[in-house]
């Protein structure tokens, strides 16, 4: 199945000049939602991960479908401000700024074993931010897995030191 052809391109969007990836076209339609699911679940089930760690906000959807299938928890990095209890935060650079990802201090042990979950890897930056998070838990990072990867802005290159699996590259 081509999954590039169940994804909309939207020019123009969040800015003038972004080719936007929007995969709700993809996630509407059943066949292809469940064989994207199928192909992330095959490339992380045999690596004993108890945690899938999904980032805000478009990697909670197979992030917490994967925790299903892999029948391990799930836990959420937000933005500041979204998450109740005492939280672990890292800061990273935007093209013009800064933001900042947290995650509860409580969600993940030192004995976990991890998958981190995104829709889409670009310049790397708050995968990368989301690494150094979890590394403040102790916990170890099995696997990081993308539904796409935008080759041609070389964010892999971030994350030399990481099992990466994307299901679709634009190059």
């Amino acid at each position: 199945m081509d999954l590039k052809k169940k994804i909309r391109d939207v020019p123009n969007f969040p800015f003038e000049g972004i080719i936007f990836k929007d995969i709700t076209t993809l996630l509407k339609d059943k066949e292809s939602f469940n064989y994207a699911l199928e192909k992330l679940y095959n490339s992380s089930k045999n690596k004993g991960i108890t945690k899938v760690v999904g980032i805000e906000s478009r990697g909670f959807i197979f992030g917490g479908a994967l925790a299903g299938r892999l029948g391990s928890g799930f836990v959420p990095v937000r933005k500041p401000g979204k998450l109740p209890a005492e939280v672990f935060s890292e800061e990273y650079a935007l093209e013009y700024g800064t933001d900042k990802i947290e995650v509860h201090k409580d969600a993940v042990a030192s004995n976990d074993r991890i998958l981190i979950h995104d829709d889409l890897l670009a310049t790397g930056g708050t995968v990368e931010a989301a690494s150094k998070l979890l590394r403040k838990t102790g916990a170890e990072i099995v696997q990081i897995s993308f539904l796409i990867e935008l080759g041609f802005l070389n964010g892999r290159e971030k994350l030399k030191d990481f099992d990466v699996f994307s299901l679709i590259t634009y190059d």
